[in-house]
């Protein structure tokens, strides 16, 4: 059934999708932080989020690289020859160059496009439709991974790679839009607030989510608690409870992205030619590189923000793997971890947002880069046998295997930390171009914003990689993402920020 507006008669969803809303309301007369447009953006990402937790980072990419590639390549023979516990590490090395790969193409199709999305933003029609058919994209390669499992049973590698860099690169489409709408949703004072807000419900969102696939299937099946069985019927030993962590995630997304459609003000043009957006947008763009000394300030900030983000995205990529091989989690240990982590992240959220109103977002981001270098550097001194490089020795606090010594409650307190400077750091980055990129220049900045964080992902992992390997130690390659924020940090400084948002 269609819900007629009542003044012309048009479909009200299809009013919603093209953005029937007025968007010549002066700045200073937008809604506040929690107004009905800048709620509406905040939801986008309390919709769409879970998506990165759930698949990205906690859920399905261990799931992928361990008991899929890396069980693969040890039934078809891969690692003959070798000890049990050398092909097993061997195996999940496999796995993980075969995550990162997957990781290196998206990042590569995102880099390559989404700057000439962001210019023809400024240009182009209607913005809600296009979001539409990249969320709907990246619902249907999410549901998609429930067909992943090892040997001949799922999908070959192949799709399995093709599916995600899909996801991926709709994942970055999306999000470039998305941000091209800040400016949109509520009054320049309360645009840091509605940044922070919406990171911080996007993580509460993976949060529950991943609270459910624990607490419903994972732990049932482990230890008979908190339910004799998995929930739904779901069957552990063929591991649905990790293949339905891409399902789950576009089902979320599906029933709650709709405050956005019907709400969020959409400032394109009805009508207007894409083709020819995209085609002005490309010169544009390229006229806005030629001309960056006109813009210096913003690109100077563009280069700090891609060398920090570069260690922001190594940071959370292999986070749980160091955690896993340095700490010798347990599954049950590291998901605890990655729930852990994701409530601080959305503390991080509001976090950001008071950081950017009492000090303003440049100076937000000089305090926030300083304590991830700290917050770094303390995680890493610890062990399963002491705190603080040595300085104090772990003893057993509990019996068990779950978080028993006083090492993992250790981490667990540093990594609140990590989780809520992190997320301000990604919330205060976005403030503060939106507080210093030309208005009609948004969505042009915010392509160049996506490519800053996207053209060098590889520079993180490929420094870990080579000092793990050199020195032989999980420690000294983690320790080498500090330069990555450390060179950023120096680079902001730098920057001059011409208004405080």
């Amino acid at each position: 059934m269609t819900l007629a507006n009542s003044n012309t008669g048009k479909p009200a969803m299809t009013a919603a999708v093209d953005g029937d809303m007025p968007t010549s309301v002066p700045p200073e007369q937008r809604g506040g932080a929690w107004g009905k447009s800048g709620t509406a953006w905040v939801l986008f990402e309390f919709a769409r989020n879970p998506y990165y937790l759930l698949v990205v980072v906690y859920i399905f990419a261990p799931y992928l690289a361990r008991d899929v590639v890396g069980a693969n390549a040890l039934a078809d023979g891969m690692f003959d020859g070798m000890t049990p516990e050398a092909a097993a590490r061997a195996a999940n090395a496999h796995g993980q160059a075969f995550v990162a790969g997957v990781t290196k193409w998206a990042g590569f199709a995102a880099a390559l496009t989404a700057p000439i999305l962001g210019a023809a933003l400024d240009r182009g029609g209607k913005r809600k439709p296009l979001v539409a058919v990249f969320l709907f994209t990246l619902a249907a390669m999410a549901s998609l991974l429930w067909f992943v499992q090892p040997g001949d049973a799922g999908i070959s590698l192949f799709w399995v790679a093709v599916i995600l860099i899909v996801g991926s690169t709709c994942f970055t489409y999306s999000e470039v839009i998305h941000n091209s709408m800040l400016a949109d949703s509520g009054r320049p004072e309360v645009l840091p607030s509605i940044s922070g807000h919406g990171l911080a419900l996007g993580n509460l969102a993976g949060t529950l989510l991943m609270l459910l696939i624990v607490v419903g299937f994972a732990m049932p099946a482990m230890m008979g608690w908190p339910f004799d069985a998995p929930l739904f019927g779901v069957n552990v030993a063929e591991n649905e409870h990790y293949r339905l962590a891409g399902p789950i995630a576009a089902v979320w997304l599906c029933v709650f992205i709709w405050p956005f459609f019907m709400n969020c003000p959409d400032s394109g043009r009805r009508g207007a030619s894409w083709v020819r957006a995209i085609r002005e947008g490309m010169l544009g763009l390229w006229n806005t590189i030629k001309k960056a000394r006109d813009h210096k300030e913003i690109m100077k900030y563009l280069v700090a923000r891609m060398i920090y983000a570069d260690g922001m995205q190594a940071l959370l990529a292999l986070g749980a793997v160091y955690v896993a091989g340095a700490l010798n989690w347990n599954v049950v240990e590291l998901v605890g971890y990655a729930v852990w982590l994701s409530i601080f992240a959305t503390v991080g959220g509001f976090f950001g947002a008071f950081l950017d109103r009492v000090f303003g977002s440049r100076n937000a981001l000089i305090v926030e880069l300083s304590a991830l270098t700290v917050i770094l550097f303390l995680t890493i001194s610890i062990t399963q046998e002491s705190i603080l490089y040595g300085l104090i020795e772990s003893e057993r606090v509990l019996p068990g295997s779950i978080y028993s010594h006083t090492h993992d409650w250790a981490y667990l307190a540093i990594a609140s930390l990590l989780g809520t400077f992190a997320t301000a750091c990604i919330s205060s980055s976005r403030a503060m171009l939106v507080g210093m990129a030309p208005k009609h220049m948004m969505g042009e900045f915010f392509g160049l914003y996506a490519i800053a964080g996207t053209v060098t992902v590889w520079l993180g992992p490929l420094l870990v990689e080579i000092f793990t390997s050199a020195f032989n130690s999980q420690r000294i390659g983690m320790s080498t993402i500090s330069a990555l924020f450390l060179i950023g940090l120096i680079a902001l400084l730098r920057v001059k920020y011409p208004k405080q948002t």
